[in-house]
């Protein structure tokens, strides 16, 4: 028999969504796995979303106040999809509640932030996921057996890339993404805080890096009434962009080995251009977000002028296996939320971590604040080990 897990999500704008889809997908794609999700209750605070969230989706009630969700005895687990600068209360909250948390990276504003939920985790004994999605992708993962198991050699650098044009539009609206307070530290957190992940899940910590920042379009119009995603506003008051819009970092490993992270957010003619090449002493293996299930690899004896071939990857790699059945098949970006729902509701049946943890986003969150005190100093800076 299986049991019911009680769940939540806070915060319904897109990741509420994909959240809630990926919760309701998991009895499709891992039919064996001995806790069922069921969708209790939505939080939200913009009027009336909450409700038709609910009659969407199929949670037995809404609220526009998350203090309600923690106060909850049905639920068990909470999805923290809110704005980011609310991470740290909500998350410290639910794990105090006793409720296990997956939550949204950044977690929090800064690596103080983060640390705070991962300390309320600890101290609660309760499970706590972060996402880190990209990880997920069974290219990724075999990607990272490969330079494990020393197929290119020893690692000499990489270059981690995520460009996207989702705020290239001068008239895109003033949200809460674009302030210090609420938002933080811009594309660092939103979309660096991916590339320095990907960076330490392939090839280890990071010790300390350089960096230099810059905004591009330093002012927007304030919205006129509730946002989601990347809402458009023309004609508005103005005010300033307070965060960054691009990042350029150079990266140095424990093992040695030397990086490039780039993350941009204004990159008009890119959309989710995200990946990575890692460069080795005998070969090379790189990975393209947008070719979800496929790698480039280099490997051989030859050094010079060796080929590389296009490797796509099957049930062998990661969780393909609960997805398609053969390989080439394709995958998307949803399903690595589907991953991540297994990998979250497995570590609350069994009581151990599977994933991306509490852990992994301090760290994440230590290279950004460290992005962050690089770009202002222009210098080198150690990052944080935890």
């Amino acid at each position: 028999m299986v049991d019911e897990l009680g769940v939540a999500v806070v915060g319904f704008g897109w990741m509420g969504r994909v959240h809630s889809q990926a919760y309701a997908r998991l009895p499709h794609h891992y039919p064996h796995l001995p806790l069922r999700p069921r969708l209790i209750t939505v939080a939200e605070e913009v009027p009336g979303r909450a409700e038709e969230a609910a009659a969407q989706f199929g949670f037995a009630s809404a609220t526009r106040d998350w203090r309600e969700v923690a106060a909850d005895p049905r639920v068990r687990a909470v999805s923290i999809t809110a704005p980011n600068f609310l991470h740290r209360e909500i998350g410290v909250a639910m794990a105090e509640a006793g409720k296990h948390i997956w939550i949204e990276k950044p977690v929090g504003l800064t690596a103080e932030d983060a640390r705070a939920v991962a300390d309320a985790v600890a101290k609660a004994g309760v499970q706590g996921a972060v996402g880190f999605n990209y990880r997920n992708a069974p290219a990724v993962e075999a990607a990272r057996e490969l330079i494990a198991s020393g197929e290119i050699g020893a690692v000499t650098h990489a270059r981690i890339r995520l460009f996207s044009d989702y705020a290239a539009h001068p008239d895109g609206a003033l949200t809460w993404r674009y302030e210090r307070a609420r938002g933080g530290s811009g594309v660092l957190g939103d979309l660096a805080s991916h590339g320095a992940d990907l960076a330490r899940f392939l090839l280890g910590d990071i010790v300390s890096l350089t960096a230099d920042t810059a905004i591009f379009v330093p002012e927007r119009a304030w919205p006129t009434g509730a946002t989601a995603g990347h809402t458009l506003a023309a004609g508005g008051e103005r005010g300033p962009v307070e965060n960054e819009d691009y990042v350029s970092c150079l990266l140095r490993f424990a093992s040695g080995a030397r990086g490039v992270l780039e993350a941009c957010r204004v990159s008009v003619g890119e959309q989710n251009n995200y990946g990575f090449e890692v460069h080795g002493t005998k070969g090379s293996v790189s990975w393209d977000f947008r070719r979800l299930n496929e790698l480039a690899v280099s490997r051989g004896s030859t050094y010079q002028d060796q080929p590389v071939s296009t490797v796509y990857v099957g049930p062998g790699a990661g969780e393909f296996a609960a997805f398609q059945p053969g390989a080439a098949n394709a995958m998307g970006y949803d399903d690595l939320k589907v991953i991540e729902a297994y990998r979250f509701v497995r570590s609350v049946a069994e009581g151990v971590p599977y994933g991306a943890t509490l852990a992994d986003a301090v760290r994440s969150a230590a290279a950004l604040d460290a992005m962050t005190l690089a770009a202002e100093r222009g210098s080198w800076v150690e990052v944080a080990p935890d």
